[in-house]
């Protein structure tokens, strides 16, 4: 006898209709349901899923039939949105950023841990199969001890982007809780602290330079971390027409730079050094290029990195097991968002 099917309801159609399809095409799950407040693009999206459609949250946490709820609204609503389904008695997956409030992050934790609820935060570029090639090779010690850990993301963001009912809270420090650095940088931030360890301290700089908006669009830091290994990071949504991401890493034994998912350097001391190098770059290098990205467009993201995490959701449900991304792993990430703002606000290296 098939397992049960677990049912998910989603709530922010933004990039929630993304969640949305991901649950459709995700072994083990249902799409029970929708909500957002504005009823328009509540009715727009349903017509695509023909599922249960709700405009009040607190009426989609009544409905019995919803046991994962998926957090897709702005950023500042997040903990406060878990915190009411979980005392509903559902289960959650967060959008990243989690929150952009740490102490927040910290009250969201308390509340699930107590209730024994599953938790997961989206950051599914640990899931991609090149981000976890050189995360196992750097756990394995095999680029030495770490030097430079850096990242770079040089996007762009029209300003309609910050604009009308589903853009104005975006770039704002009250809701969006920064810029680049805090909404499309976070991911970055990410993965720099997800191959390189925690990060002990930061010196910031950002500052608005072309968009009507309160918030940052460029930021730049330095961070120190744990392991000894000083990086930067560095995100806009300035550099027209957007750019790819690019990260870049080195050890005393080797160097791996990537752009997005496209490797441009391998090279790791060894015997084999030659022959891994051209293994690497035939598995992960030059691809053709599937036309527009999230560098320039933010709903080019599609569902299929999603996927991972409803599948991953329904496993930790029905088998008792730990999230792929538990909410703990993904608040260090906003630790150092928050911190290089800090930095930027007092002129001073800021300690995490």
């Amino acid at each position: 006898m098939a397992e049960r099917e677990i049912g998910f309801g989603v709530v922010g159609l933004g990039m929630g209709a993304y969640h949305a399809s991901a649950i459709t095409q995700s072994k083990g799950a249902k799409l029970i349901a929708l909500c957002d407040a504005d009823e328009e693009r509540l009715n727009k999206t349903n017509e695509k899923f023909k599922v249960k459609a709700y405009t009040n949250y607190n009426d989609m946490l009544k409905d019995k039939d919803v046991e994962v709820v998926n957090i897709c609204t702005p950023s500042y609503l997040h903990v406060d949105m878990a915190i009411l389904a979980i005392n509903a008695g559902k289960h959650i997956i967060v959008e990243k950023p989690v929150d952009i409030n740490v102490d927040k992050i910290n009250k969201l934790i308390e509340v699930g841990n107590k209730a024994g609820v599953k938790m997961s935060a989206i950051f599914q570029s640990r899931t991609y199969p090149l981000n976890k090639r050189i995360k196992d090779a750097i756990d394995k010690g095999r680029l030495g001890k770490m030097i430079g850990i850096h990242g770079l993301l040089p996007w762009y963001r029209a300003e309609s982007y910050y604009q009308g009912k589903h853009g104005s809270w975006k770039g704002t420090w009250e809701k969006d809780g920064g810029g680049s650095l805090m909404n499309q940088g976070v991911h970055t931030v990410d993965l720099l602290q997800w191959f390189g360890g925690r990060v002990k301290s930061v010196f910031g700089a950002f500052n608005v330079f072309a968009h009507n908006i309160g918030a940052e669009d460029t930021t730049v830091a330095v961070l120190k971390f744990e392991n000894g290994a000083i990086g930067t990071i560095a995100t806009t949504t300035c550099a027209y027409p957007g750019l790819p991401q690019q990260i870049l890493l080195y050890g005393e034994n080797g160097t791996i730079s990537k752009e997005e998912e496209e490797l441009k350097v391998w090279k790791i001391k060894g015997e084999r050094e030659k022959e891994e190098e051209t293994e690497m770059l035939n598995l992960y290098g030059s691809q053709e290029k599937r036309g527009v990205t999230t560098a320039s467009d933010p709903m080019a993201v599609g569902s299929s990195g999603h996927v991972a995490f409803i599948e991953n959701m329904v496993d930790a449900i029905i088998n008792d097991k730990e999230t792929l991304v538990t909410i703990e792993s993904a608040k260090h990430a906003v630790e150092i968002v928050t911190a290089v703002y800090e930095s930027g606000r007092t002129g001073k290296e800021v300690f995490i």
